[in-house]
């Protein structure tokens, strides 16, 4: 059984002793989407380090649509933010593929304002000497649905090993409002929700990760697949070893 008042205790511990010995006196930056990941490890940083010590940063992509969402959290928690908007940027980029001679696909167009948007936090963090936040949670990490260097990077990752559903018990333990917590999990890019772009629901997701039980064999394929395709996403940079006895 998940022990969502320890568990929350345990990760502000942890998060005050990451800072103690990466950064004293830096600050935790925080890209704010409105969702439950960003909103909850938003929510641990400022009952780790305080609000003068939690920056957020909003990056819509031209018009968001709930971004008054994300602009409610930054109140709610009372911690200082900024809006950057990347559609500029963006266009930009693929502006310049193009005179490269190369066409935004589909897959380089989902994933490439992820990585802008992990830019801005890296400038962000230079600027004000701050360490970036990872906000994923360990479903997303499972099955990869997540963008390489985008929004799968960070200097600390406070949610990556909880599931969908006991990041929202730390919410709620934290005593996030239910807006921030059940808001429906979509990228902001593709249109559709995460469930929708994976074909099945976190909690099934969530069951098949803690307890191995999946009653739908398709469903099961389908995340067994993608865990096992994504797995570069979550480890180590292959990296060759040299040997100096076998190559002198």
């Amino acid at each position: 059984m998940f022990n969502a008042a320890k568990t929350t205790n345990a990760i502000i511990q942890w998060i005050r002793t990451y800072f103690d010995e990466n950064g004293q006196d830096a600050c935790a930056i925080v890209g704010i989407s409105g969702g439950k990941d960003s909103s909850v490890a938003a929510a641990l940083c400022v009952h780790a380090l305080g609000t003068d010590r939690v920056y957020g940063i909003l990056m819509p992509m031209g018009e968001q649509r709930d971004i008054d969402v994300s602009h409610e959290l930054v109140r709610h928690l009372g911690i200082n933010h900024c809006v950057i908007n990347i559609k500029k940027m963006y266009d930009s980029f693929a502006e310049s593929m193009h005179d490269g001679g190369l066409e935004v696909s589909r897959q380089a167009a989902v994933n490439t304002p992820a990585r802008i948007r992990m830019t801005v936090l890296y400038a962000a963090a230079a600027i004000t000497g701050g360490r970036v936040a990872n906000t994923g949670n360990l479903s997303e990490g499972f099955v990869g649905y997540s963008t390489k260097f985008g929004d799968g990077a960070g200097d600390f990752s406070p949610l990556s090993r909880l599931t969908v559903t006991e990041v929202k018990a730390v919410g709620r333990e934290l005593g996030l409002p239910d807006m921030f917590i059940d808001k429906t999990p979509e990228d902001g890019l593709s249109g559709l929700s995460d469930e929708d772009n994976l074909g099945f629901s976190y909690n099934v997701l969530d069951r098949y990760i803690r307890e191995g039980i999946c009653d739908d064999k398709t469903v099961k394929e389908k995340i067994d697949r993608l865990h096992q395709s994504n797995l570069h996403k979550i480890g180590d940079i292959p990296c060759f070893i040299y040997d100096p006895v076998q190559c002198p």
